[in-house]
């Protein structure tokens, strides 16, 4: 499993640690018995900064997952046992850490698929969640890819792709959000009618 991150953010960071996290990493969130692994577009300083994948804990993204039946509770971006025991990783498509996505050529998005392929091989999740239209479009080249299943395969995995959370992606309003990530949350775990169960105990998804 990689390495988890072990800062916990006490504070905001300061306009000095943002600019110094440009270009930093945040390690992959994987391990045993994932059914879905969630693939961002590329951290932002914020996240390279506290260490932790969409590290603003008012990110869309945690009150999305709960709202879809994916997370038994909004977790933290801290949380991150308790996202693995749900059977939920996160990576990037880029590594690299940016102000903003666009910042990103469309060279870096389409390299991001081999790493990304790999990772999904040795992990084997059911589906790959791509978060972000425009970046999957850029990345496979395929210009018209709507939210939903994709017909690509990312080695053993599905790919399903996802509207970004970010509050900057105005086109998704929460109801539109939460729909579309329980239809991804149906497909990989089944259709449930309330809070969704862990699937294996924190103490060895934390590993």
């Amino acid at each position: 499993m990689s390495a988890l991150p072990t800062r916990l953010p006490t504070r905001a960071p300061t306009r000095a640690e943002l600019a110094a996290a440009y270009g930093g990493t945040v390690p992959d969130l994987v391990g045993p018995g994932m059914r879905v692994l969630l693939c961002g577009i590329n951290p932002s300083t914020y996240s390279a900064t506290v260490g932790y994948h969409f590290g603003r804990p008012t990110n869309r993204l945690w009150s999305t997952l709960h709202a879809a039946g994916l997370t038994p509770r909004r977790l933290r971006p801290q949380d991150t046992a308790e996202l693995l025991a749900a059977g939920l990783g996160i990576t990037n498509l880029v590594a690299r850490a940016t102000n903003r996505a666009d910042e990103l050529t469309a060279a870096e998005l389409r390299s991001g698929l081999a790493p990304l392929t790999t990772l999904a091989t040795r992990w084997r999740p059911a589906w790959v969640a791509v978060l972000g239209l425009t970046a999957y479009r850029l990345a496979s080249g395929r210009p018209r890819a709507a939210v939903g299943p994709q017909p690509d395969r990312l080695g053993p995995a599905g790919v399903w792709l996802l509207p970004n959370p970010s509050g900057l992606n105005a086109s998704y309003q929460p109801p539109a959000l939460t729909a579309a990530f329980a239809e991804l949350r149906a497909a990989a775990f089944g259709p449930v009618s309330g809070p969704r169960r862990q699937l294996v105990p924190v103490a060895e998804a934390a590993g």
